[in-house]
């Protein structure tokens, strides 16, 4: 996978876990995919903050303790903005509301966090320096983000009119819908750095439109809370599951294939759920 420098607006470009122990965080997670880390703590700060980068690449930030009263409680999700102010506005003005009002990070970017109105915390990243992860869609990073809501119609509505996102159904087996989330133009952006993109979704049978797809949504279970989940990728799904558990996680979904990947997802041992997914290519004969 190319190397990110920036992303459009409207599409997820960082995610971070905010946990009590950050030791412990990147011991868990420098263990499982191998990442190393860098502290970025902006002085002053009464939280840590470091940034994992896999082979020097940025993946992902990683934190603690919580310094707010109110976190989403796992990995969250930051959306490219170009204004965080603007955007929050347009989160309240649909029936969102702010969980931490836009703040500068010193050379860094200028973050917000949000919940949509069934309760899902996401953030949103207006960039300085840091342009988003650099490394994605590969063994160790972040693969993609996934909204479980108990209203997808409505959902559709409000992050529609939030980032502009299109949301369209998808069938995988008979009678499991889930939902496709594009950003329209998403694709020109990519073919622009990477010029055969489409034709290699093309022959490993992607789903139509899906280079312009920046996140995934399902129906919630009854009784299921709206929130988003983290997939990361890796080489191979069963030895990175049983390294996670080996590591002290637990699991939440056992290993299971579909037309596309093989995947399980775990607890890590501060609480945060991810899923681990080995990309499997359907035979093209």
């Amino acid at each position: 996978m190319l190397e990110r420098d920036g992303y459009p607006a409207g599409v997820p470009s960082w995610a971070d876990v905010i946990q009590p122990d950050l030791d412990a965080t990147m011991a868990f997670y420098g263990g499982l995919f191998g990442w190393e880390f860098e502290v970025r703590t902006p002085a002053g700060a009464p939280t840590q903050y470091a940034y994992a980068l896999l082979d020097g690449l940025l993946v992902a930030g990683v934190g603690g303790p919580a310094a707010q009263t109110e976190t989403p409680g796992g990995w969250t999700t930051y959306v490219w903005v170009d204004s965080a102010d603007d955007t929050v506005a347009a989160v309240t003005a649909n029936a969102g509301r702010v969980v931490a009002a836009p703040v500068d990070i010193p050379r860094a970017g200028r973050p917000a966090l949000c919940a949509d109105p069934w309760g899902a915390t996401f953030g949103l990243w207006q960039a300085a320096e840091n342009r988003g992860a650099q490394l994605v869609n590969a063994p160790g990073a972040w693969n993609f983000s996934d909204l479980r809501t108990p209203d997808p119609g409505r959902a559709e509505g409000f992050y529609g009119a939030v980032f502009g996102w299109v949301a369209d159904p998808i069938e995988f087996q008979p009678g499991q819908k889930t939902w496709m989330l594009r950003q329209p133009g998403y694709s020109e952006f990519l073919a622009e750095r990477d010029p055969e993109i489409r034709e290699r979704q093309d022959a490993e049978q992607a789903p139509d439109g899906f280079a312009d797809a920046v996140a995934w949504m399902d129906r919630a279970a009854e009784g299921e809370p709206g929130h988003w989940g983290i997939t990361f990728a890796v080489a191979d799904a069963d030895a990175a599951f049983a390294r996670a558990i080996e590591l002290g996680a637990s699991e939440v979904t056992s290993l299971f294939d579909t037309e596309y990947t093989r995947m399980g997802a775990v607890r890590d041992p501060q609480g945060a759920v991810l899923t681990l997914s080995e990309y499997r290519p359907p035979d093209p004969s």
